[in-house]
């Protein structure tokens, strides 16, 4: 189980949290290399909104390749399995690897924006079968901790490509092509490992109706023999089902003992994205420039506030299980709140009051604490426990749609935000943290060490409808 667990997360979250961060070091190389090959091409220098148009194409198309990637988690996990799919969605990652890696010999900038659609329609498959994949293998005590390792894995992928792109690594003029490139060697290796791996018990049992295939592959999973209570409780699940059927997106969205597990999971999603924790990444930079950190010296803060985001996201493997996903939700989103109030005041005074710089700094640390802890992790483990196996595929799908959508809908319309309301856009971030915290404090249940049938017969009340 740890085996699995470390081999699909490292071969695919890590992967999403890298393409998130790796283009931001070598931005100003990659610019000038778009610029070079528009001017060998037409003899004339490219007109700068030209270039802010294909830049900002190239960092939007891998949100947008996330959200077509969700789209294709329902038809892919159901046909071809968890494992099946991730091993597919291998190809994608090579390819696209391949691709960027190339770009600067091929002297093609097209090929990189193409890439990065490609990557992220990798991400958005990976970012929703790996939390599906553990959550179905993990045994109930350790279900939440195996649930956020993904989470640690976005983190220290975010890390990683930081690190490698610090100026005197890889963020240069000669070294950035590899710098994208370096993003297949996870694929490679998950491609050559995980097929020595089962599938989801779970997926055998339920949807292949093979209880052989899915008694062994619980034992390897579990390490002893004796798996009888699990098959049960397995096989209970699926009595439960038989009458339901299999559930497409739509029958799920107009399915009535589904209501609030639906509308809970869209409510954490946009909490999660629409909080601005790629805004608060990305005006990282400038508050600690305006704090009177050189510039030379920032990229090292930066890597130093990833590092922060992988410590506080492992401290939330250790703790979920004994304070509960709840308290952490609630914890994690308020921390976010306080944080951007907070943030809002000290941007506005810190022309005023020299203090206030140092002030903003300790906001952006303890927004990212919060993030860590509770909103970043937390929802993908809680569509794995809100839902039952034949509703499991299209909740993720949904899921993982509305994380991508309000991705790239941040991405968008942040930096028109940003022109027009300046420091108060943060306020915006708060009202939206502020509204998931009451939400999830009157509707969301806790789940901690609860069977999956368990969990359902809390939501079954909460939508008034009788579970057999």
């Amino acid at each position: 189980l740890a085996l699995v667990t470390l081999i699909s997360a490292f071969g695919s979250s890590f992967q999403y949290g890298y393409n998130v961060s790796v283009i931001n070091s070598p931005a100003l190389y990659m610019q000038d290399f778009y610029n070079r090959t528009y001017f060998n091409r037409s003899g004339v220098p490219m007109d700068s909104g030209f270039q802010t148009l294909l830049w900002s194409l190239t960092v939007s198309m891998y949100p947008l390749g996330g959200l077509f990637g969700s789209l294709m988690v329902w038809p892919l996990v159901n046909n071809c399995g968890r494992k099946g799919t991730l091993l597919i969605n291998n190809l994608f990652s090579i390819a696209a690897a391949t691709l960027m890696g190339t770009s600067e010999l091929a002297k093609t900038f097209e090929v990189i924006i193409l890439s990065r659609v490609i990557i992220g329609i990798y991400a958005g498959l990976a970012s929703n079968v790996v939390p599906m994949f553990l959550g179905e293998m993990s045994p109930k005590n350790l279900r939440g901790a195996i649930g956020v390792v993904p989470q640690l894995f976005i983190t220290l992928g975010i890390l990683v490509a930081q690190i490698l792109g610090l100026n005197s690594i890889l963020g240069n003029a000669e070294g950035w092509p590899v710098l994208l490139g370096l993003t297949g060697i996870p694929s490679l290796i998950q491609l050559l490992i995980l097929p020595f791996f089962p599938e989801s018990p779970r997926y055998l049992l339920i949807q292949k109706g093979n209880e052989e295939q899915a008694r062994q592959a619980l034992q390897k999973l579990r390490g002893w023999d004796d798996v009888d209570d699990e098959m049960e409780e397995i096989r209970q699940e699926d009595r439960s089902e038989k009458e339901e059927g299999h559930f497409s997106v739509l029958s799920l969205c107009t399915f009535r003992g589904l209501r609030w597990q639906l509308i809970s999971i869209v409510v954490m999603m946009m909490g999660q994205q629409l909080s601005g924790v790629n805004a608060v990444f990305y005006y990282a930079d400038r508050i600690f420039q305006s704090a009177g950190v050189d510039n030379n010296n920032v990229q090292y803060v930066t890597v130093s506030i990833g590092a922060i985001n992988v410590v506080m996201t492992l401290l939330a493997v250790f703790i979920v299980e004994s304070l509960g996903r709840r308290i952490l939700l609630l914890a994690g989103f308020g921390l976010c709140c306080v944080s951007c109030a907070v943030l809002t005041l000290a941007l506005n005074l810190q022309t005023t009051v020299s203090w206030m710089s140092y002030l903003s700094i300790v906001c952006v640390i303890v927004y990212i604490i919060g993030h860590a802890i509770g909103a970043s992790p937390i929802p993908f483990v809680m569509i794995t426990e809100m839902f039952l196996q034949s509703s499991r595929p299209a909740a993720f799908m949904v899921g993982g749609s509305v994380h991508w959508l309000c991705n790239f809908t941040v991405g968008l319309v942040f930096l028109y935000m940003e022109a027009g309301l300046g420091p108060y856009s943060f306020l915006i971030f708060c009202a939206i943290c502020l509204a998931t915290i009451v939400y999830i404090f009157f509707i969301v249940p806790e789940t901690k060490n609860k069977t999956f049938m368990e969990i359902n017969k809390i939501m079954a009340k909460r939508n008034k409808v009788e579970i057999q």
